[in-house]
């Protein structure tokens, strides 16, 4: 018997002498690894980059960048729904185990295997302080310098092998030794991804909900914690009863393990989380992208301090434009159209007020912005350029141009003869009713008559930058621009003729300081045209809507003024225009310049600018625009005298002493193109 017992004696020996060498061994490794975790307070901020936070002109956020961290918080002042409903979704019971469920990890091999998957793929059974593991990547920290990329390095801690689950459970033992129940806790709640850039639940709280985690409420704890799972799938902001669907079963998660009584649980329910209005809006997504786009790269996409942007934008204005957009779309435009538009809203100084940038905008960076990014030729949107020339020339609203056939012959091209829209001609008309009824013959002698340069010259200094065309079709509208630089160029009109150059950011600085690294870069420049010119060309533009071709841009209650624009084949139409109080402007066409069908600057951009512009000036008082409104046409002899007259004006981009030779042959030739002025 003895015999037969003695194989057994030796392996039990030999099994717990070895046992116990492996124990020593691990509690030596752990205790190591557990002396050399810093403090918890050195392991919350897990990034390695900053944020950018945007608010808006009444100091609101409205736009996140980059990864949120919204502040330490601790296990004792999360709120205690959310706490309880982490602990109730991730491990029931994390204040009972040493840090490894043995039981969970079964539990979750067999669902696996069931689920035909391998023992470690699918459900992993971790608990918190596992997942804590995870999140601190096993005590290895990201090094910028490795090669990795941050998403790259997270992608590698969160491999699932044998030796790597062996690694998790020592490093897990450790963190056990090391912390506290809470302190545990407190790591994961401040170093948890959350979806939309938030990590941890303080920044996910305040991007979600607008409040902290410490004030959450059982549905909203149940939202957060949902989370966790699959912080892209449940984001509030992607579907947001699909993250209600997920709140409500950790609610009767929460009922069941009785952090919460049944009416509690039944009133959250009933009470679904609601995103705050930021969020759910989603605001400035293109105005934000824009204003990252301003800034140094080194203080918004490649920060690595958390940074707060002060910007010009207007939360009221932006939906009054959205949905403006959307509702031309949803009523006036055929189902299925893939045309596109964009809007932007700014002061008359340049600040810009609102941004769509297209259909359909997401609320994530990097869509094509058609009010930035989009070049496209401007057409009759580009007359008023024309006509400041003349009117700061001393020319008058009333004066008179022949309208009638023409042709100029275009050295290396030959002859070009241009054409009205309807094909016929008017003969002699005043510069107003040109511009009103936006016809191409006076508008290109003109633009010959003072000079294309001068035309040039006037167009830049408005801000229209990119290449003008050289030939006599500038006068039309040939050149290419951007949306945002032709409202930032009639914002030089109202403004009474003094150049801008739009702006979104006003200030920058890092959180927690209170100066400023950055100022407001933008605003008013140079004075282009004298403001009379300015003024005269206010009135002839308010004559576009109350009798011309902007007729459909007229709002009830206030005078407005603006220019159509259509290009040729109708790729492109443009309404452009103002009140008294702010500028906008309106492009729609097609990204692959496909032509529009029955669609020019008179139609539905126009409509699009009404019920954009009478949304944004609900509830504010009427203001008059600031125009000079000219005396009735009447004939004028062509004598000295009468040239002495225009002379007076005192145009602003000529010598206030008299003119010159070169300036009394550019005013004889004026006197035979324009002929009587009346």
């Amino acid at each position: 018997m003895r015999v037969i017992l003695w194989p057994f004696r030796m392996l039990w020996g030999l099994t717990w002498r070895v046992g116990g060498i492996a124990v020593i061994a691990l509690a030596i490794i752990v205790s190591w690894y557990a002396v050399s975790l810093p403090p918890v307070t050195a392991l919350l901020d897990a990034r390695a980059r900053g944020s950018v936070t945007m608010v808006d002109r009444d100091d609101q956020i409205f736009a996140w960048r980059g990864e949120q961290f919204g502040g330490q918080i601790t296990a004792d002042t999360v709120s205690p729904n959310l706490k309880n409903a982490i602990i109730a979704t991730e491990d029931r019971r994390f204040y009972r185990h040493f840090g490894l469920s043995p039981r969970g990890v079964a539990s979750a091999i067999r669902i696996n295997l069931r689920e035909g998957r391998g023992p470690l793929q699918g459900h992993g059974g971790s608990t918190i302080t596992q997942q804590v593991a995870k999140l601190l990547c096993l005590g290895v920290p990201y090094d910028p310098a490795s090669g990795m990329s941050e998403a790259e390095y997270e992608t590698d801690c969160r491999r699932t092998t044998l030796a790597r689950k062996a690694k998790e459970a020592v490093y897990s033992l450790a963190l056990e030794a090391r912390y506290s129940k809470d302190e545990i806790l407190t790591i994961y709640l401040n170093r948890a991804y959350l979806g939309a850039g938030s990590r941890g639940f303080e920044a996910a709280a305040q991007r979600y909900f607008g409040k902290s985690a410490a004030e959450v409420t059982p549905a909203e704890g149940a939202m957060l914690a949902g989370l966790l799972v699959a912080p892209s799938r449940f984001a509030p902001t992607a579907n947001l009863q699909r993250a209600q669907d997920r709140a409500n079963l950790i609610l009767g998660l929460m009922e069941d393990q009785g952090y919460l009584t049944t009416a509690e649980a039944d009133r959250g329910r009933a009470n679904p989380a609601q995103l705050s209005q930021a969020a759910e809006r989603r605001a400035g997504g293109y105005f934000a992208d824009w204003v990252m786009d301003k800034a140094p790269a080194y203080l918004t996409s490649e920060t690595t301090e958390d940074v707060i942007v002060r910007t010009t934008f207007d939360q009221r204005i932006q939906t009054a434009a959205e949905e403006a957009l959307q509702y031309v779309f949803d009523t006036k435009v055929r189902e299925g159209s893939k045309a596109q538009a964009a809007i932007v809203v700014m002061s008359a100084d340049g600040a810009v007020r609102a941004m769509v940038g297209g259909r359909k905008f997401r609320g994530v960076s990097g869509q094509f912005n058609r009010a930035i990014q989009a070049k496209r030729q401007t057409g009759s949107a580009f007359k008023p350029f024309v006509y400041a020339a003349a009117l700061d020339l001393g020319y008058g609203p009333n004066d008179v141009v022949r309208d009638e056939p023409l042709t100029i012959d275009i050295p290396g091209s030959g002859p070009w003869t241009p054409r009205n829209y309807t094909n016929e001609f008017y003969g002699p008309v005043t510069l107003t009713h040109a511009l009103k009824h936006s016809l191409n013959i006076p508008a290109v002698k003109v633009s010959e008559t003072v000079g294309r340069e001068n035309v040039r010259t006037i167009a830049e200094a408005f801000g229209i930058t990119d290449d003008l065309a050289d030939g006599p079709a500038l006068a039309l509208g040939v050149s290419e621009s951007t949306l945002l630089e032709m409202t930032g160029a009639y914002a030089g009109i109202l403004n009474g003729g003094t150049s801008v150059t739009p702006y979104g950011l006003t200030e920058l600085r890092i959180k927690g300081d209170d100066t400023p690294l950055i100022g407001q870069e933008g605003g008013l420049g140079e004075r282009v045209i004298s403001q009379n010119a300015a003024q005269e060309l206010v009135y002839m533009m308010h004559q576009v809507v109350v009798s011309g071709t902007g007729g459909r841009a007229a709002l009830p209650d206030r005078p407005v003024a603006g220019k159509t624009g259509t290009t040729q084949a109708a790729r492109d139409a443009w309404f452009l225009g103002f009140s008294a109080d702010y500028v906008a402007g309106v492009w729609m066409g097609y990204d692959d310049n496909t032509p529009l069908t029955g669609v020019t600057g008179s139609g539905l951009p126009a409509e699009i600018w009404q019920e954009t512009m009478r949304r944004v000036h609900e509830g504010l008082p009427v203001r008059a625009l600031p125009m000079t409104v000219p005396e009735p046409p009447r004939a004028v002899a062509q004598d000295r005298t009468t040239r002495q007259q225009r002379q007076q004006r005192q145009p602003s981009r000529q010598r206030r002493q008299g003119p010159s030779t070169t300036e009394q042959i550019l005013i004889d030739v004026l006197d035979a193109i324009f002929g009587n002025r009346r």
